[in-house]
């Protein structure tokens, strides 16, 4: 459940990420938001690190500590969204150690088990070559912000270095998820 900050979560025994967006992108309302949020409900993220990259609120991120992840990093090119992201981890209650965030110059490289971006089709293939880098072989891969009639170029920029599941479509938006290529 994603619950306002300032609200009682709905179902106290269920998985309540607390959210105030600030000046940030992410609610959990957008079918974008919402379709990466529902990928991520599905996954084993025990013991797992991710990125998030272009984090704005910080909400997959999150939401990955909160179903198990071990670390998040955040990564994105708005100062303020950092902040949100920030302020988000402590709303619930997550060690800053374990959702550290950054700007792209100044964010690690090692390779991660899961990479989350909930950014623009455009920039999406432009940074394919980095995200791919930064995801470990095997590693899991979630994109989205992206128009049905834009899918098949995002997924021709990742093909190179991933395995594409079934698209996922929520209104004209959809969710890409692939697994890296073991070589």
């Amino acid at each position: 459940w994603i619950c306002p900050s300032w609200l009682s979560p709905p179902e106290p025994e269920a998985v309540n990420l607390l959210l105030d967006p600030g000046l940030a992108f992410g609610t959990g309302t957008h079918p974008t938001t919402f379709q990466c949020l529902q990928w991520l409900s599905e996954q084993s993220l025990d013991g797992q690190t991710a990125i998030d990259y272009g984090c704005g609120s910080g909400i997959l991120g999150i939401a990955a500590l909160l179903l198990g992840a071990n670390s998040v990093i955040g990564v994105d090119i708005d100062p303020q969204a950092l902040l949100a992201s920030h302020d988000n981890a402590q709303r619930n209650q997550l060690d800053p150690e374990r959702f550290p965030v950054f700007l792209p110059k100044d964010a690690q490289t090692e390779p991660t088990d899961l990479m989350l971006a909930n950014i623009l089709a455009g920039p999406l293939a432009e940074l394919s070559e980095d995200l791919a880098r930064q995801t470990k072989l095997g590693g899991r891969l979630c994109l989205s912000g992206i128009l049905v009639g834009q899918a098949e170029s995002v997924i021709a920029a990742y093909s190179p270095w991933f395995d594409f599941d079934p698209v996922r479509q929520l209104e004209e938006w959809v969710c890409l998820t692939a697994v890296k290529k073991r070589a």
